[in-house]
């Protein structure tokens, strides 16, 4: 089965991403997220770059959830990126 997910949490701090999970598992909503720690890896999922290339590109995420503060990628490229691709310019981006 494919690594697919609905949700994609772009955050480096593991508190806020336990707070993010634990208010998403309240509404049901916490199967099928991928979390990463740095907007680097985060292209690459989005992407199907380095070690997602076997990923499905045109499978994407109904909403990324991003910090803008972030190592490697900052949050704010990652964003430009983002809207920048055909397959990924329409993908909600909700931005903390």
């Amino acid at each position: 089965m494919e690594d697919m997910s609905d949700i994609v949490i772009v955050e480096d701090n593991k508190y806020n991403v336990e707070f993010i999970l634990e208010a998403l598992d309240k509404h049901n909503l916490a199967h099928r997220i991928k979390v990463f720690r740095d907007g680097g890896e985060a292209l690459d999922y989005l992407f199907a770059a380095g070690k997602y290339s076997d990923r499905h590109s045109s499978k994407q995420p109904r909403v990324i959830l991003l910090d803008l503060r972030l190592p490697k990628v900052d949050g704010l490229e990652l964003l430009r990126m983002i809207r920048a691709n055909e397959t990924t310019k329409m993908i909600p981006v909700v931005v903390f």
